[in-house]
């Protein structure tokens, strides 16, 4: 059996923040600067490694013991920008994800009963000490949600069909806070007066509250991570929902229905394939 360092880890997609540097209060400020400069710094695959590798013990570890040290960081137009891992933060709030997402019986089996309730625990006591807390990344298995479309054009697309294993394909779309902001509330616009409030309304109110709670200068990344492994090569390099998407609120816009359900149209069959293959597993 291969390592669990030499696996690629498949399926993950990624909405991420990375704020300046000035943004942190000290003494993060400078750790996240001296980070900056390491040049072996981990890519997602490895934290998502890390991750896995916490639940193969028996019993399972379903969050880290301590909080990640590590981050993302990107040179924004000469600023350094960070995006924090968070580890443990985001696997207490997974858990609350998994019992959507799995049956009980199942659920149980995962990650048994006992845990979970240690693992509440241990964030409430937390959380008390953290009431301001939000993660930088947030992350979906098997989709990008529709409402992360629209916070990017199809100009921010980026599109890297890869040349090996070792270099596989990349699609992401990353686009300034302030843009990103300004889609938010023009997509409300558009949605709430075409239609009743729904998945899609709710979903894009949370993730521009989200937002919100980030610096005006940082940047958004919507990155399909190891979901690249999922869709055929020809079928990612066809894949433009985030235009899809805006045609879609553009004809809400104008009120032609018809456009906007033949945008929506072509979102569901694009994603059908994805959809079939997480079924299926």
């Amino acid at each position: 059996m291969p390592k669990v360092s030499s696996v690629i880890v498949p399926y993950a997609t990624y909405l991420r923040v990375y704020e300046p540097l000035a943004a942190f209060p000290e003494p993060e400020r400078s750790h996240w600067a001296r980070y900056a400069r390491r040049t072996d710094r981990p890519s997602y695959q490895d934290e998502l490694r890390r991750a896995l590798a916490d639940l193969a013990p028996t019993p399972p570890v379903p969050v880290p013991v301590h909080e990640s040290e590590d981050a993302f960081v990107l040179d924004v137009e000469g600023v350094v920008c960070v995006c924090p891992w968070r580890t443990r933060l985001r696997g207490w709030q997974a858990l609350d994800d998994l019992s959507e997402e799995l049956p009980q019986p199942v659920l149980d089996v995962v990650l048994p009963p006992f845990l979970r309730s240690q693992a509440t625990q241990d964030y409430e006591r937390w959380l008390a000490d953290n009431p301001d807390a939000r993660p930088w990344i947030r992350t979906a298995t098997w989709q990008v949600p529709i409402n992360w479309f629209v916070l990017v054009s199809d100009e921010e697309r980026e599109y890297d069909k890869g040349a090996s294993v070792d270099s596989p394909p990349v699609l992401r779309y990353r686009t300034p806070m302030v843009q990103a902001r300004r889609r938010v509330a023009r997509g409300l616009r558009a949605l709430k007066e075409a239609m009743d409030e729904g998945p899609l309304i709710e979903g894009l109110v949370d993730v521009g509250r989200w937002l919100e709670e980030f610096h005006p200068r940082s940047l958004v990344e919507l990155d399909y991570g190891g979901l690249v492994h999922a869709v055929p090569a020809g079928a990612l390099e066809d894949d433009h929902s985030a235009a899809d998407v805006a045609e879609g609120i553009a004809a809400l816009r104008r009120g032609d229905g018809t456009a906007a359900g033949a945008a929506y149209g072509r979102l569901v069959e694009r994603w059908r394939s994805v959809r079939d293959l997480r079924s299926a597993n």
